[in-house]
């Protein structure tokens, strides 16, 4: 990953230290030199595992800890034509991988799922060390929001992923599609007294099964119904440098919150234009 690098004091300390006032002509090529041989290496996947670590857990149960991976155009659409791969970029899709390998479990509403055609998710061998080593399994699962359970369990996510895919959904969710579900090999969740589920039983679920480090990928609707109920940690976000115009969805839709939930920046990141935001509740 090329011209990717961290905004950060430190950098900037080591960008001041080759000024032309302190070094002279000369001092201040040898400088600018330097700082783009910095800036050009390509940051290696473990230091971006660094970079993107999920905080430390307490002693004792271990708290879940729920991010969100969202991309947006500089004019705030969240996809183009239905899906956000034509505003995305190698260095976001590496940036994806990266959270994917991190996490015990990827949130997704069943709306999205449809659009991207979600596939299960695929052993990773650099990342299968350390995986290992954090007690998490091969790959993590895809974990569904879906009231009405009317998904296609011919698809592989149901035939063939490596961890069973797990489908949330609430109690009066049809018998017949929890069955269905169920025979296609799905595991069944109840988190909602009602058709839908509620964002905290959610989050409650995934821990119940030892699934603490969470990562959400939308789509809008779902992460709109996250931020209502203020179960969401962390907000990495992809700010493309592409504007498309039209209608198309923000990152996170439905009513607004009464009071705008502030986040801070925890570290922001850039390659070609491309800006990797990683925002914390503040």
């Amino acid at each position: 990953m090329r011209r990717l690098f961290p905004v950060t004091e430190e950098t900037a300390a080591r960008t001041s230290a080759g000024s032309p006032q302190e070094e002279g002509a000369s001092g201040a090529a040898a400088g600018r030199e330097g700082r783009e041989a910095r800036e050009a290496r390509e940051w290696s996947l473990a230091e971006l595992a660094a970079a993107y670590a999920y905080p430390e857990p307490a002693q004792g149960a271990p708290r879940p800890w729920l991010r969100a991976n969202m991309v947006s155009s500089l004019d705030g659409a969240a996809q183009h034509e239905g899906r956000s791969q034509p505003i995305s970029s190698a260095a976001d899709m590496r940036i994806f991988g990266t959270l994917r390998a991190l996490a015990d479990v990827v949130l997704v509403g069943a709306e999205t799922v449809r659009q991207e055609g979600y596939r299960p998710a695929r052993v990773r061998t650099e990342f299968a060390a350390a995986r290992e080593a954090a007690g998490q399994g091969p790959v993590p699962a895809i974990a569904i929001v879906t009231a009405s359970l009317e998904l296609d369990f011919s698809l592989p996510l149901f035939t063939s992923p490596l961890v069973p895919t797990l489908l949330l959904t609430g109690a009066a969710a049809a018998p017949d599609r929890i069955a269905a579900a169920e025979r296609a090999g799905a595991q069944v969740l109840i988190a909602g007294e009602g058709v839908g589920v509620e964002p905290a039983r959610v989050v409650q679920a995934l821990a119940g099964l030892g699934h603490t480090r969470l990562l959400t990928e939308g789509g809008p609707r779902l992460l709109g119904q996250l931020i209502a109920a203020e179960v969401l940690d962390e907000l990495c976000l992809t700010l493309s440098p592409t504007l498309t115009a039209g209608g198309a969805q923000r990152i996170a839709g439905g009513p607004s919150v009464a009071v705008p939930h502030r986040f801070a920046l925890a570290s922001l990141l850039e390659e070609d234009g491309f800006l990797f935001g990683r925002y914390r509740r503040s």
